[in-house]
């Protein structure tokens, strides 16, 4: 249930009055404090003059340039995250044009790239230093799962468009690819602490070493303590969040050919959401109920990069992933054990190839909830694969880039997923770039042995009837077939920008079909039971272009603006009685615009500003959520070498706004108006 009123009073009080001591200490370090002597950092010269030479690793699975890329990429580099006062992954996505971050509660994102907005995004790939996060039960990620120190992080990588000739199924819309820094690069001890009107409290800390004179490591261990939101009524709704992560990380240089990373995590959440929920046990009773979620989290992976005689280079990589997660009262327990191998070479001058093979094992345990239960309750699926790409060179400004990933899933077995990239550098400031890919997402368990009861219904003989969410072991893989066509320049010595347009088409997507109603009488009394089967008769149409810039006003002041602009055309084909098949395109805004400004006001002092505004979304039918603009902004302090203090406000226009109406009987809250302060200590 959701904490009593003395207990929120008490939290609230406690957060206005640590509140009232950084705000104490950020006055008292407005006054100049001995340090080393710091000079204002010229913007001019820090992102754009390399913006075509930044090294990226997502496209090719390997390091190549900007300039040679022949996708639509945004890369958070480790100052964005800095400056930006995010305290999560899902706020720091905001900043790129193409994605679309809601929050449906204090723990909960709908995050998508270019459309098709829900709660679960199954057709963006997620990983952290190669290590996919979604789950195989939804295509999904729970990001509440994915606690990543925003200090550790190196870089986000973020494609938007397919990715599956590189990283497989599911990398249909979009790659988000989270690099954390080696443990040479977080030497040290670090400790960081923050409060504000919204969180009770949350703390990092950190050391890293050296082991010897060929290995260095880092630990570490952080929590956070978040109350709970408002829902649109003005109610309280039970879905504050603990949680707690202790992880490592170790990188040894075992020979100058050889190198070794081993890291892992254990981490475990409690947090609450408010439900509406049929108990089907208990039948024809519906609730809304504060449901809690527990879990409890590890993963350990290890990687070996090897440099051949010939200069080309293998990477070995294994990791295992478990939890264990009870939500809506089903319990899930799953372990996922991958291996990955790749392979980079070059033959002559002309041709870089990458290619390599895989396995994945996964299996679960599923305890049936309130209204859901899979069957069969237990399953292992495993996944092979096998990919091959080839960049050519044609001329000294011209590449052509050739590949396909071949795979072999436990549900609909063999899948092909090929691409072609065209990549024409027009000058040295200039590139000209066009794809065209194949991608698909696997259907997850949910898609094949999910049975969820989401209805009652009176029947005119006084029975009951129960609407049931059918899975269906015909599903296919849904396809897509997406060209794309981008321009990337550094206009000037102080203005650069990038622009990707696309056309993307779509086919065997998810539609709810009717089926033959049943009696039965398991559980409870005799009841009908009205199935929903899921099928694949709908298909879609998305066009849309985004652009962004990087603009040095002054070598001291530099803004950087956005815009993403999406059509969605979803239809059901002509066999489909799904009245709703293209709802869906209602979820996802249209427009979206940001724009960020970042300040040295002094040397040692910091002010950026962030806007976004989101276009009006429909959701499906479950409820309209306003257009809204976001107003975020964080002022920081840096005293010496060593202590850094910020004050940060978000959502400051309003009180509070909506982000997504869930289609998944989650009763949303309010992203409200929040200010913290933050202080980080390294030494």
């Amino acid at each position: 249930m959701s904490s009593s009123p003395s207990t929120r009073t008490y939290r609230g009080h406690s957060a206005i009055f640590l509140t009232r001591i950084c705000i104490s200490l950020a006055l008292g370090l407005c006054v100049p404090i001995p340090g080393p002597a710091q000079t204002a950092r010229d913007l001019t010269q820090l992102d754009l003059a390399d913006l075509m030479n930044v090294e990226v690793t997502s496209v090719s699975k390997r390091e190549q340039k900007v300039s040679t890329a022949g996708a639509a990429i945004y890369v958070i580099s480790q100052e964005d995250i800095g400056r930006s006062g995010a305290t999560s992954i899902p706020d720091l996505l905001r900043m790129v044009p193409g994605i679309h971050v809601a929050q449906i509660n204090a723990h909960t994102w709908a995050i998508s790239i270019r459309g098709f907005t829900d709660k679960y995004g199954d057709k963006v790939l997620v990983m952290i230093d190669g290590r996919s996060v979604y789950t195989p039960l939804t295509s999904g990620v729970n990001w509440d799962q994915q606690d990543v120190p925003l200090e550790d992080i190196e870089r986000i990588e973020v494609i938007r468009g397919p990715g599956g000739t590189m990283w497989g199924a599911n990398a249909v819309n979009g790659v988000i690819n989270i690099i954390t820094k080696s443990a040479r690069a977080t030497q040290g001890g670090l400790i960081s602490a923050a409060a504000g009107s919204q969180e009770a409290g949350r703390g990092l800390v950190q050391y890293g070493g050296q082991i010897g004179g060929k290995g260095a490591y880092r630990v570490l261990g952080d929590y956070a303590n978040l109350g709970n939101a408002l829902a649109p009524r003005g109610e309280t709704v039970a879905d504050g969040w603990h949680k707690a992560h202790a992880g490592f990380r170790s990188d040894w240089e075992l020979s100058p050919k050889d190198a070794l990373t081993v890291q892992g995590d254990l981490f475990q959440s409690r947090e609450g959401q408010t439900i509406d929920t049929l108990l089907i046990k208990d039948l024809p009773r519906e609730a809304i109920l504060d449901d809690w979620i527990s879990v409890g989290a590890g993963n350990v992976l290890g990687r070996w990069d090897h440099t051949l005689s010939n200069g080309s280079g293998t990477s070995l990589q294994v990791y295992y992933d478990g939890y264990d997660r009870r939500e809506r009262g089903l319990d899930e327990i799953r372990q996922t054990v991958d291996v990955d191998f790749e392979h980079h070479l070059t033959l002559g001058s002309r041709n870089n190839i990458v290619w390599g093979g895989g396995y994945r094992a996964t299996s679960d345990d599923l305890t049936p909830g309130y209204a859901i239960r899979y069957v069969p309750d237990k399953r292992t699926d495993s996944l092979f694969s096998t990919f091959v790409q080839d960049e050519i060179k044609l001329a000294p400004r011209l590449w052509l880039t050739l590949g396909t990933k071949l795979e072999h899933n436990s549900y609909t077995g063999f899948e092909y997923e090929p691409s072609g990239q065209l990549v024409w550098n027009l000058t040295d400031r200039q590139t000209l770039w066009a794809s065209g890919s194949r991608a698909i997402r696997q259907p997850a368990r949910a898609d094949f042995n999910i049975r969820a009861d989401v209805a009652i219904v009176p029947l005119d003989n006084g029975g009951l009837g129960v609407v049931e969410l059918t899975g269906n072991p015909n599903r296919k893989a849904e396809r897509l077939y997406d060209f794309e066509v981008g321009y990337r320049a550094q206009a000037t010595q102080r203005l650069s920008l990038d622009i990707a347009t696309f056309s993307s088409h779509y086919y065997g997507l998810q539609t709810n079909e009717p089926g033959n109603p049943f009696l039965t009488t398991n559980p409870g009394p005799t009841y009908l039971v009205i199935p929903i089967i899921f099928a694949d008769d709908a298909h879609a149409h998305n066009y849309g272009a985004e652009v962004f810039a990087n603009w040095s006003v002054t070598h001291r002041w530099k803004i950087s603006p956005g815009y993403s602009f999406l059509q969605m055309h979803v239809a059901g084909d002509p066999s489909s009685q799904d009245p709703a098949a293209g709802a869906i395109a209602n979820e996802s805004p249209k427009h979206q615009f940001q724009i960020r400004s970042f300040v040295n006001l002094t040397r040692n002092l910091d002010w950026e500003t962030s806007v976004f505004q989101v276009g009006r979304l429909t959701d499906g039918g479950n409820g309209s959520t306003p257009g809204y603009t976001r107003l975020d902004s964080r002022l920081g302090w840096y005293v010496g070498e060593f202590l850094e203090f910020s004050i940060v406000g978000q959502n400051l226009l309003s009180p509070a706004h909506a982000e997504y109406h869930d289609a998944f009987s989650i009763l949303h809250t309010l992203a409200e108006r929040s200010v913290f302060c933050k202080v980080t200590w390294r030494f």
